[in-house]
């Protein structure tokens, strides 16, 4: 596949949003955020409140959602000579897809974007005199080896770190306090991840009661989102069909919960594209048969899920591999359809703004 044939294939994943359509800020309450319903069967489409999500889930479904947790992953660092280093930690270690400690690892060195300038050998100052010295250096990507253990960086982070936002909501009127409340779902638990799976931002925890009230099953997994969610799609990993890693579990009450449902015909409501990417890796389409490890999924429209029946979600950015993974349960052509009635609709987009649900 040459370059030409690979932006061709972009270009088919493309469609024009007005600005003033990306969500800046979330809904209040949460599920006060509009949902647009696309009903496969029947080629149907309605749009509705996210709070009366209930009238159109499928009886008898378990949803599924991911319970990582956004950690505040960007720090200062200063120079010894002056100026500033501003860092978004990607990775402990050589933990693949995920910044959550390694157990026993006492002096790991921990992976960054980061901008300013500063080379190998440097020493870079955070807060209350704790220190970085810098391994390695390959344009925005370093590699730094903390004075501290380990161990004690997600506190440092909680105490002196801010909130990661998406690159289109650096302008966010948010403040880091706001930022930190609701840029995380009400069920974040796992510490890990620095992007939020935006699917999740719309439920309260009464509509999550009310949901399994209703009959519903309600089950958690874990997949740590890291920063290749937002990263523009490559030629390479369009012809290997293999993406960026990320690191996911499922505890064995949750695997038996969904085995069990998918034996009794149970429908599996995926709640976002990382809840799908957790499900369809650790299955071999009818079980669960891999309970934790790393996914590269890669989804395409010519993708079939196996393992999940339906999907609820955001509206995701042009030529992204997101908007890919969505078109598998719906065909790229309906999906940009669908976006076009949305935008119509004046609906708000990306991770703050409104939900859709494919049934």
């Amino acid at each position: 596949m040459n370059s030409e044939s690979f932006a061709s294939i972009l270009g088919s994943y493309d469609y024009t949003l007005p600005p003033e359509l990306i969500a800046k800020e979330p809904a209040s309450p949460r599920d006060s955020a509009r949902l647009l319903i696309y009903n496969r069967n029947d080629q149907s489409v309605v749009i509705d409140q996210f709070s009366n999500i209930i009238d159109y889930l499928p009886k008898n479904a378990v949803l599924v959602f991911n319970r990582t947790k956004v950690i505040p992953a960007r720090f200062d660092l200063k120079k010894k000579t002056g100026g500033n280093v501003e860092a978004l930690m990607i990775k402990i270690g050589n933990h693949a897809g995920s910044i959550e400690p390694e157990k026993g690892d006492a002096h790991s060195s921990i992976t960054v974007l980061a901008t300013g300038s500063f080379k190998p050998g440097d020493r870079l100052t955070w807060e209350d005199g704790h220190t970085f010295t810098v391994l390695k250096r390959v344009e925005k990507e370093a590699i730094l080896e903390p004075s501290f253990p380990i161990e004690n960086l997600h506190n440092l982070l909680e105490k002196f770190g801010k909130t990661p936002l998406p690159p289109y909501m650096k302008d966010s009127p948010l403040s880091e306090d706001r930022r930190r409340n609701e840029y995380q779902t009400v069920f974040a638990k796992e510490k890990g991840s620095v992007a939020a799976p935006t699917a999740g931002l719309h439920f309260t925890k009464e509509l999550i009661k009310n949901i399994a009230q209703s009959g519903r099953g309600i089950a958690e997994v874990t997949l740590h989102v890291n920063l290749g969610t937002f990263a523009p799609l490559t030629e390479e990993q369009w012809r290997l069909k293999k993406l960026h890693t990320e690191y996911y579990s499922i505890d064995p009450d949750t695997i038996a919960l969904l085995n069990r449902a998918k034996v009794d015909r149970k429908p599996i409501i995926a709640i976002g594209t990382t809840s799908v990417r957790t499900l369809e890796s650790a299955s071999d389409g009818s079980t669960i048969v891999r309970p934790s490890g790393s996914t590269d999924l890669f989804m395409t429209e010519e993708t079939r899920p196996h393992f999940v029946d339906h999907l609820i979600t955001n509206f995701h950015v042009p030529r992204s591999s997101l908007l890919m993974l969505v078109s598998a349960f719906t065909g790229r052509e309906k999906l940009l359809k669908l976006y076009d009635q949305a935008i119509k609709e004046q609906m708000r987009f990306f991770s703050f703004g409104d939900g859709m649900m494919i049934v």
